[in-house]
C-alpha cells in the first residue's frame, strides 16, 4: 500500500541499532574481539551488517558452536566498556521522534540488544521520556523475529496490533516480527536484499518525518 493511501499511524515501534542510532562500528569491533580470541578471521563491517540480526542467544551458537557463551561474554565485556562512547544518533533521528512526540503518536523500542544495555543507551541520550516501552533481548520469552517482544511492547503502550501500528527497522528480523504480529513493516536504510520487496521502504529518518507530515 503506498503512503498516499495511508493515514497517520496510531503508534510506532522502532528497532534501535542501525535504525535510530549508528552502533555498527562498535558491534563490529566487539564481535571481532570474540572472533580473534578464538583464532578466527575478523569480519568486515559489511559482513557484520549482513549477518548479525538475531540476539546473542539465538545468533552466536551458529558462529561459535559450544563456545558461544564464552564468545558472548567477550563480546559483551568489550561492548559494555565502550558502548556509550560510540553511541551516535543518525541524522534526523531526534527530529523524527520529537515530531512524533509532539504529535502524540505513542512510540516503543523493540531491539535484539540486551534489555538492560538498551535502556542505558536510551537514558544516556536522554530519550527515555519519548518511549512508552523499551523492550530488548531477554525481556520477553523469545526475541525477534518472534512476535513476543513486539507484543510485550504494545501491551505496555496499551495498543493493539494492526496495520495502523508501524514497525520501523533495518533488518529482516524486524519486518518478520512486524508481519508475525500484524503490524506494518517499514524497512529503513537497509542493505538487505529483502527490503526491495517492500514498497514502503524508506532511506532515513528525515524521509519518514516528511512522509508523516503529509498524511
Amino acid at each position: 500500500m503506498p503512503y498516499s493511501e495511508m493515514q497517520k499511524p496510531y503508534a510506532i515501534l522502532f528497532d534501535w541499532d542501525n535504525t535510530l542510532v549508528d552502533t555498527m562500528p562498535l558491534i563490529c569491533a566487539s564481535l571481532n574481539k570474540a572472533l580473534t580470541h578464538f583464532g578466527m578471521e575478523p569480519w568486515s563491517e559489511a559482513k557484520v551488517k549482513q549477518t548479525i540480526q538475531l540476539s546473542a542467544r539465538d545468533g552466536l551458537p551458529a558462529f561459535f558452536g559450544e563456545r558461544w557463551q564464552q564468545a558472548s561474554s567477550i563480546f559483551r565485556d568489550y561492548y559494555h566498556q565502550h558502548h556509550l562512547d560510540f553511541l551516535t544518533p543518525f541524522a534526523g533521528a531526534h527530529d523524527l521522534i520529537e515530531y512524533l512526540y509532539v504529535q502524540k503518536i505513542p512510540m516503543g523500542l523493540v531491539s535484539n540488544k540486551q534489555g538492560d544495555t538498551l535502556r542505558k543507551e536510551v537514558c544516556h541520550l536522554k530519550w527515555d521520556h519519548y518511549f512508552s516501552a523499551v523492550i530488548g533481548a531477554g525481556d520477553a520469552e523469545k526475541d525477534k523475529p518472534d512476535p513476543a517482544p513486539a507484543r510485550l511492547a504494545l501491551e505496555q503502550m496499551q495498543q493493539v496490533p494492526s496495520l495502523n501500528v508501524w514497525f520501523i527497522g533495518d533488518a529482516p528480523v524486524d519486518w518478520q516480527c512486524a508481519e508475525a504480529i500484524g503490524c506494518w513493516p517499514i524497512p529503513i536504510r537497509s542493505i538487505h536484499q529483502e527490503a526491495k520487496s517492500y514498497q514502503q521502504a524508506i532511506k532515513n529518518c528525515s524521509d519518514l518525518e516528511k512522509i508523516l507530515a503529509k498524511l
